[in-house]
């Protein structure tokens, strides 16, 4: 009987049972490929990490699993993964191997502890989104800024509404929006420093997410090319309220090339599974 160790974390938040749960299996070598995806099916969080050892200039390589797919990456499993491994290997900085390059990822402490991490995401490919008609359709809204998708190894498309409360109030239609293909759904409004969204990813196999990192560094280089904030201003970023699941994030696209988010993340839990 082969068990295989995981790690519960709570990410982009410092309270327990808040944040976006990730799954870690901190050593996933012994684990058979046609299991990966069974796995992240089983624990049905967001995403699910797999740890192997580093195949390049990383201290790690990390493989992402939602309940349906593989990712080239993903921001919260990333920050999740790197405050679950950077304490026991006593690293100020992670350099973690996803299929989308090498994500550095720096680690603030008060003493012993890691409290905060910031890391440097993949630079997004931009594209207008054709599907844009359909898809303000299925969300019943109509975006004020142009509809464009972004793609960071985890594909998103953006819709500006007027204020929160219109994100708040959102109720998606989720069978048109999973016929728009894989792609994660940002509804974002806000101003200055603050913004908040809400994420939706049925084609994932997520209804809706509790915090999307991989989003949060593409919109802030929206928000910095449309006007709405200059680049190097550093944003915060509510969201997950509407499911139980309270989260914050912070983001800065420095330039078009260098764009960094940030957030807390707790441990919460260990286990092991035995099949």
């Amino acid at each position: 009987m082969a068990g295989y160790r995981y790690v519960v974390a709570d990410v982009f938040t410092d309270s327990p049972l808040t944040g976006n749960q990730l799954a870690v299996f901190t050593d996933a070598r012994a684990i058979p490929e046609e299991r990966l995806q069974d796995l992240a099916r089983e624990m049905n969080y967001s995403e699910t990490t797999f740890v192997f050892p580093p195949e390049a200039e990383g201290h790690v390589k990390m493989r992402i699993f939602t309940p349906a797919k593989e990712l080239p990456f993903a921001g919260h499993p990333t920050l999740g993964t790197a405050f679950v491994l950077a304490g026991p290997m006593q690293l100020a900085e992670i350099r973690i191997e996803t299929k989308q390059g090498v994500v550095p990822v720096r680690l603030e402490r008060e003493g012993a502890r890691i409290v905060f991490g910031w890391m440097q995401q993949p630079v997004p490919a931009i594209t207008p989104f054709p599907k844009a008609d359909e898809l303000q359709d299925a969300l019943g809204v109509r975006s004020r800024l142009p509809v464009e998708h972004y793609d960071n190894g985890m594909p998103h498309v953006y819709v500006a509404l007027g204020s929160e409360d219109e994100v708040a109030a959102l109720r998606p239609d989720w069978q048109r929006l999973a016929k728009l293909g894989p792609v994660g759904v940002n509804c974002f409004a806000g101003s200055g420093t603050r913004w908040k969204t809400r994420m939706f990813a049925p084609e994932f196999g997520v209804a809706e997410d509790p915090a999307t990192g991989s989003a949060a560094g593409p919109l802030a280089l929206h928000l910095a090319r449309h006007g709405e904030i200059a680049f190097g201003d550093e944003i915060e970023i509510v969201q997950g309220v509407e499911i139980d699941r309270p989260s914050k994030l912070y983001a800065c696209a420095h330039s078009p090339e260098r764009i960094e988010v940030g957030g807390s993340a707790v441990v919460v839990a260990r286990g092991e599974f035995r099949l």
